[in-house]
C-alpha cells in the first residue's frame, strides 16, 4: 500500500518526513510541481485543476491514499478531489486554529499563510468552528516559500523576512503562531527565535501523519480479506520522488531538509506536463 503525497514544491516534505517517521514501514510516492511553484500566488481554479492532476499520476503510480500536502492545494481543491475521485482516500492540511485558540493565554493567535490560503473556505469555516472568542491575525509573508525552495534558511535575508512578517503579529499579541503552509516548518527555528520565548509556534504537520495513519488502519479494516496486505510488514518503506522541475538540485533539497540515511531507499525522478496531464519523464 503506498501513500501519495504533493505539494508545490519542496514545503510537502514536511509532511512527509511526519508520515514517514510515524509510519516508517510504508511506501511513499512524493510530487513535487516545482514547475508551478508557488501555489499560494495562483488562482484557485488553476490550483484545482493542477491538483486533479497531480492526483491522477499520484494513482496511476500506485497511490492508494493521496495527501494534500499543501495548504493551498487543501483550501483550493480537496472538496473536488474527493467528488471526482469518490473511491480514493485523502488527507488534507488544516490550519491549526483548534490547538492555538484552545491554548492561547492571550485570546490572541496568529496565522502565517498564502492568500490562496486564506480566500479557501476551508480556513473560513476553522476560525468560524474554532475561533470561539480569539482575535485570529491573519499574515502572507510574501518570498519565504521561494527562500525555502533556493534553500536558504539560514540567510540573513531570510531572517529579515521572517521579521517582518512576524511583526504586525507579535504586535496584535499573538501568545500561538499557527504555520499554515508547509514550507514554513523548515524555518520553524527561525520563526521561533524572532518570535520569542512567549510564543508558541503551531506545526499541524505531526496531526496530519496521525490522520494518515487513522485513514490507513480503516483501509486496512475493509481490505483485511486480502490477507497479504494485512497488517503492517516489518520492513523499511521505498520511497519515490518525483518533480516537475529540475532533478539533480531537487534530490540535494531532499536530502537536506529531511535528512535521509540509508534505511530510507530513495528514488528522485522527473515529470512534466503535457496539458493537463503529469506524465513520468527521463531524468535530467
Amino acid at each position: 500500500m503506498s501513500i501519495g503525497l504533493f505539494d508545490s514544491g519542496v514545503g510537502g516534505l514536511s509532511v512527509w518526513r511526519e508520515v514517514v517517521r510515524l509510519l516508517p514501514g510504508e511506501d511513499t510516492i512524493y510530487v513535487a510541481d516545482q514547475a508551478h511553484v508557488p501555489y499560494g500566488t495562483r488562482q484557485l481554479s488553476e490550483v484545482r485543476r493542477l491538483s486533479e492532476g497531480i492526483t491522477r499520476f499520484l494513482l496511476s503510480e500506485g497511490a492508494e491514499i493521496v495527501v494534500a500536502a499543501c495548504n493551498t492545494a487543501s483550501a483550493a481543491a480537496l472538496h473536488q478531489l474527493r467528488a471526482t475521485f469518490p473511491e480514493t482516500r485523502f488527507v488534507g492540511m488544516e490550519p491549526a486554529v483548534k490547538p492555538a485558540a484552545a491554548q492561547s493565554e492571550s485570546g490572541v493567535i496568529g496565522v502565517l499563510a498564502t492568500p490562496a490560503t486564506f480566500q479557501g473556505n476551508l480556513f473560513t469555516s476553522s476560525v468560524e468552528r474554532y475561533g470561539g472568542d480569539t482575535s485570529v491575525v491573519t499574515q502572507v509573508c510574501p518570498g519565504l516559500v521561494e527562500a525555502v525552495e533556493s534553500g536558504m534558511l539560514e540567510s540573513a535575508e531570510t531572517r529579515d523576512l521572517v521579521r517582518e512578517c512576524l511583526a504586525p503579529l507579535i504586535a496584535a499579541g499573538a501568545d500561538h503562531l499557527v504555520l499554515g503552509c508547509t514550507h514554513y516548518p523548515f524555518v520553524r527555528r527561525m520563526i521561533e527565535e524572532v518570535a520569542g520565548s512567549g510564543v508558541t509556534v503551531v506545526d499541524p504537520s505531526p496531526a496530519v501523519a496521525r490522520q494518515v495513519e487513522r485513514v490507513m488502519d480503516e483501509v486496512r479494516l475493509i481490505d483485511e480479506a486480502g490477507a497479504g496486505d494485512g497488517g503492517r510488514e516489518e520492513r523499511d518503506g521505498q520511497h519515490v520522488f518525483f518533480t516537475t522541475g529540475a532533478t539533480a538540485p531537487f534530490a540535494a533539497l531532499v536530502e537536506r531538509l529531511v535528512g535521509l540515511t540509508g534505511r530510507e531507499r530513495v528514488d528522485v525522478r522527473a515529470a512534466r506536463w503535457r496539458g493537463d496531464r503529469l506524465e513520468a519523464r527521463r531524468a535530467d
